[in-house]
């Protein structure tokens, strides 16, 4: 098959490249390389698979119309991932725009380009976050998600509104995919484990936002793009799924993993972050074999046995 996968430097995107052109698959891959975080990040990762003979990779923005019409028209794709997003729900308060541009214009740009040429399915990334203020654990695909408390979430159920609407309306096949706290090897380096291993081997205080008392329901990379490369068999229509563990862990308890003697700063809780995060992925066990495998507590045991940030 021929995929796009668009934000293929980042550390889902660049997982996913790897797999689909493992198992024989022509990828073409576009990102901005933003310096959301160091660009030189984007560059190792994705050097990893550059020079693979079925790996094309095109330097572009989403929010760019002209350029996406032009890249649908130019390929003939079966298949499209979309992951380009301005990430992080915290820099959604600073930067509301990004969010707006990027996450809703941008993916605007990637719906007209599928409905335009026919694309056979699209797969593209939502979040936990949309689920917001609601309190009814574990989380539901069923849930309503009308009270979103940040503009990245905003933004991520916009797209399943968008997406939904394309689908009955031009027949287009869509799946979105509810990530729950992705961690792995190359993951962003604003995420929580990185966080702490950063601040460990550069001997800072861990920072703990809430006083470390959310609860996250953390997901293991490859278990997320084994989701995605499962979605993409499929071509449903207006489909939903949530890709998380099933299992929480406070923020506290995941700075314990690592030691507790290391030095901690406790800041409060800002706006727009939300308590607790807990999936239910029966339905995405049922309708697409899936189910996760990753252990958040022996990857970290394995990062501390071998002394290793596995990439920061």
């Amino acid at each position: 098959m021929k995929i796009l996968v668009t934000g293929a430097a980042g550390f889902i995107g660049s997982a996913l490249s790897i797999r689909l052109l493992d198992r024989g698959d022509e990828v073409l891959g576009i990102d901005n390389h933003n310096d959301y975080y160091d660009p030189a990040l984007k560059e190792a990762r994705l050097a990893r698979h550059i020079n693979h003979e079925n790996y094309s990779h095109i330097r572009m923005d989403i929010e760019d119309g002209k350029a996406v019409e032009v890249l649908f028209k130019e390929h003939q794709f079966e298949g499209v991932v979309n992951l380009a997003a301005q990430a992080g729900v915290r820099y959604s308060i600073e930067n509301p725009l990004a969010y707006i541009n990027t996450n809703m214009v941008g993916f605007g740009h990637i719906l007209e380009g599928c409905r335009h040429s026919n694309v056979g399915h699209l797969v593209y990334a939502s979040s936990s976050s949309v689920y917001g203020s609601n309190t009814k654990m574990p989380f539901s695909i069923h849930d309503n998600i009308d009270h979103p408390l940040s503009l990245y979430a905003a933004s991520k159920k916009a797209n399943e509104l968008m997406a939904h609407a394309y689908s009955h309306l031009y027949d287009l096949p869509t799946t979105g995919l509810r990530f729950f706290t992705v961690y792995g090897e190359w993951g962003r380096p604003d995420m929580f484990i990185m966080k702490f291993l950063n601040a460990i081997f550069n001997k800072n205080p861990m920072i703990l936002f809430n006083r470390g008392n959310h609860l996250r329901d953390f997901t293991y990379i490859d278990d997320i793009v084994d989701g995605l490369v499962k979605s993409s068999e499929h071509n449903f229509k207006a489909e939903f799924f949530e890709l998380g563990k099933g299992v929480n862990y406070s923020i506290n308890e995941v700075a314990n993993m690592f030691g507790k003697d290391y030095p901690r700063e406790y800041i409060h809780a800002r706006k727009g972050e939300y308590d607790v995060t807990l999936a239910d992925y029966s339905k995405a066990k049922l309708k697409l074999g899936w189910e996760p495998e990753g252990d958040i507590i022996q990857y970290i045991k394995c990062l501390i046995r071998n002394k290793s940030t596995l990439i920061l």
